[in-house]
């Protein structure tokens, strides 16, 4: 099904046909996502541990890109409350539901932990301790760095995810029986909760036992940016906007003003206290885009993330963003030794990490990926599908 140019409703729609908005009419959320994953890899490639850089420049790139990883992951979380409101199904069940969702984790979960578990072979996160939690995506609930970020560690946010979905029937009830008319003070609610957090933590956890290089204590840390009941407050505050777009109560902020709104508050980033840097900063920004780039797309506008390149980043993205850390890490420990490098070669090194993790991340998107979104997704009875087609995969998680 396609989405209508000029919708009146979320109710009208699903109604008429007995299926849900189709995902295929929101590229641009897809092509999005490649900015949120790349993000989340500057981060990475650039944190003081694997950074190839060196001296003022590894300095300076440790600080511009060091609030990036924050952005990746709230702007993932509250999508993926977007995304599942948004493509929810009238006739859905919480079973056909959450076997949709884990095929959708696990598969790549799966094949991701044993790479990064060869390549960490004789690393302190082999032991059973660390390695099990993350295998069941666990890990995330404990505070000790050694077990919430053990073998895979961009998989911790997998762990909230898990809890996302095993909520979300719950979570969407509740949110539909919301009056449309107060979806915006429930979402301006959501989004104090989110930036409270940080002063929450600041002011009553503990802030000392902080490990090496960190600006506060690993629970301080855990609590604001691993916690997941609290980043769930990210993922209720999708669910709430796809209701205000889906109900006809979008405000009219285009696009282009939404991305102009989250370089703004990426320059804020820089000078704010760590915890706020985390999710605090970007919950408005990102809250403003997620929706403008879907009713850009509804409604035929101009868009620069929809293209055909961009979608295919997209669609990979998932599997880039499970990826790119055991390539950098394993990266890092091939080279050993080599440094120091130039600006040039640092920079080539830079480059060569994100086409190999994307090389990779294709390769993991459609051998293992999509394969198991068709053959799995969908429950069979005696050879026969008994569920409602899902069609092609967008790749949102």
């Amino acid at each position: 099904m396609t989405i209508p140019t000029h919708r009146p409703s979320e109710e009208t729609v699903p109604a008429r046909t007995g299926r849900a908005p189709s995902l295929a009419g929101l590229p641009s959320l897809t092509g999005l996502r490649f900015y949120a994953a790349l993000a989340v890899f500057l981060y990475h490639v650039t944190s003081p541990q694997l950074s190839p850089f060196s001296g003022q420049t590894a300095q300076d790139a440790a600080r511009l890109f060091g609030i990036a990883g924050g952005l990746g992951v709230s702007f993932f979380f509250i999508l993926s409350g977007f995304i599942l409101t948004w493509s929810a199904r009238p006739t859905d069940t919480p079973g056909r539901f959450m076997r949709r969702r884990l095929v959708k984790l696990y598969p790549n979960h799966l094949v991701t932990f044993a790479v990064s578990l060869v390549v960490f072979a004789g690393a302190a996160t082999t032991a059973w301790q660390h390695w099990l939690p993350s295998l069941l995506l666990v890990q995330t609930w404990s505070w000790d760095p050694a077990v919430s970020f053990s073998v895979n560690a961009p998989s911790w946010s997998l762990g909230c995810e898990l809890l996302f979905y095993l909520c979300f029937p719950l979570l969407h009830r509740a949110v539909r029986a919301i009056s449309p008319a107060r979806l915006w003070a429930w979402a301006a609610a959501a989004a104090a909760a989110v930036v409270a957090v940080p002063a929450f933590a600041y002011a009553v956890l503990p802030g000392e036992a902080r490990l090496p290089g960190w600006q506060v204590s690993e629970v301080q840390n855990w609590f604001v940016y691993q916690l997941p009941p609290v980043r769930m407050l990210e993922f209720v505050l999708g669910i709430l906007l796809a209701r205000i777009v889906l109900t006809d109560r979008w405000v009219g902020v285009r696009l282009w003003q939404a991305v102009l709104l989250c370089g703004v508050a990426y320059a804020v980033a820089l000078d704010v206290p760590y915890l706020y840097a985390l999710s605090a900063v970007w919950v408005v920004p990102l809250g403003l885009l997620i929706p403008a780039a879907a009713v850009a797309d509804v409604r035929g506008r101009r868009s620069p993330f929809r293209g055909r390149v961009m979608r295919w980043l997209g669609e990979v993205s998932f599997a880039f963003y499970l990826l790119q850390a055991t390539v950098l890490i394993g990266g890092g420990e091939y080279l050993a030794g080599h440094a120091p490098y130039s600006f040039a070669e640092a920079a080539g090194l830079c480059l060569l990490a994100w086409v190999i993790t994307t090389v990779l991340a294709y390769l993991l998107y459609a051998l293992v990926e999509r394969p198991a979104m068709k053959h799995l997704s969908r429950p069979r009875r005696g050879g026969a599908e008994t569920a409602a087609p899902t069609g092609r995969t967008t790749g949102v998680r």
